[in-house]
């Protein structure tokens, strides 16, 4: 985000010269006058952990020798070097400015947001497709009627760290999805409802129980799951390990919907959820996995929550209380 305002004064920001002072640049004298933009492209740089890398995140165009050239101008400016390039590493004075100019630039996406909401309110929501298709318009129309202007935006993932950094950047405002036993940092959670995982295989397959599978100790049937690296599949895949078993031939799809119609079709044998006790589904037979962790689906979001965050997060437990009250987690 660029700013209008192009310049901004600051007096005595940095400790003491004799502590800062380098040979390549003058330490400069009285008010030091720093320019926003230099200021944010710094900001990137030094989040990021270099100019290449800053260059990548930074949204809006620009060219990596214009960034060199301009936070170089920075360092002119103030008369110390702010970080050295290769290794990059913060030096005591970027650390300090970084430190100063970080809680600014990190707050002007939510700050943005709520600026906008003033007048025309939105809630962002992010999650697992599952969720938002199936079972999140219910509780969206209920907050309709409660919040006749509200607009909403859903977004949907599979992955927590992804959902992390659009939490902590304002780009969402909650999500709905698996998580773990704690909340990750500077985030708040908290869990909605605890599914068990289940073996799908066709209807045919002479499989009785997941035991007799496992006793292979290495599986030579394929598994068809989400990405390896989504939550439910991470879990799964250490605690097989644990009883001293793995499935090394793996078939990756994009939705628990796919795992069933793969398996279904006869090519896998699939790590599914288990959402619906009285499910039939043509041409696929469950297998239970007792022993083996259940999914937690929980809410995610930053600070306070605002007054249509927690409406939504209240909906949804409300939902999954009447839904599967024997799988809803207490408050």
């Amino acid at each position: 985000m660029r700013l209008n305002r192009p310049w901004l004064i600051a007096e005595n920001f940095l400790v003491p010269n004799y502590q800062l002072r380098t040979t390549n640049y003058p330490a400069p004298s009285g008010a030091v006058h720093m320019n926003v933009h230099h200021l944010e492209l710094f900001y990137y740089v030094a989040k990021h952990g270099g100019i290449s890398a800053a260059v990548r995140k930074i949204p809006y165009g620009i060219q990596q020798p214009a960034v060199s050239g301009q936070v170089g101008a920075l360092e002119k400016e103030l008369g110390v070097r702010l970080f050295e390039r290769s290794p990059f590493r913060l030096t005591p004075a970027g650390e300090r400015l970084y430190a100063h100019v970080q809680p600014f630039f990190e707050g002007l996406t939510a700050v943005t947001g709520e600026v906008k909401a003033a007048g025309h309110p939105e809630l962002r929501i992010c999650g697992a497709e599952l969720v938002l298709r199936d079972h999140l318009p219910a509780v969206l129309k209920q907050m309709k009627a409660r919040f006749p202007k509200l607009r909403f935006s859903l977004r949907t993932t599979g992955y927590l760290s992804q959902v992390e950094e659009w939490l902590r950047e304002g780009q969402a405002d909650v999500a709905f999805l698996p998580v773990y036993e704690r909340a990750p940092a500077g985030l708040r959670m908290t869990r909605l409802a605890s599914f068990p995982l289940v073996l799908q295989v066709p209807t045919a397959s002479k499989l009785k129980s997941a035991a007799d599978l496992f006793a292979q100790k290495r599986i030579a049937e394929p598994l068809i799951c989400l990405e390896p690296r989504s939550n439910v599949v991470q879990r799964f895949c250490q605690e097989l390990k644990e009883q001293g078993a793995t499935w090394p031939h793996v078939v990756e799809a994009t939705s628990l919907d796919l795992v069933t119609r793969y398996v279904a079709n006869g090519d896998a044998i699939g790590l599914n959820v288990l959402v619906d006790r009285k499910a039939r589904l043509p041409g696929v037979r469950v297998v239970p996995l007792p022993g083996f962790s259940p999914l937690t689906m929980g809410a995610l979001w930053r600070g306070q929550a605002s007054e249509t965050v927690h409406a939504a997060v209240e909906g949804v437990r409300a939902y999954a209380k009447a839904a599967w009250p024997d799988w809803a987690c207490a408050e």
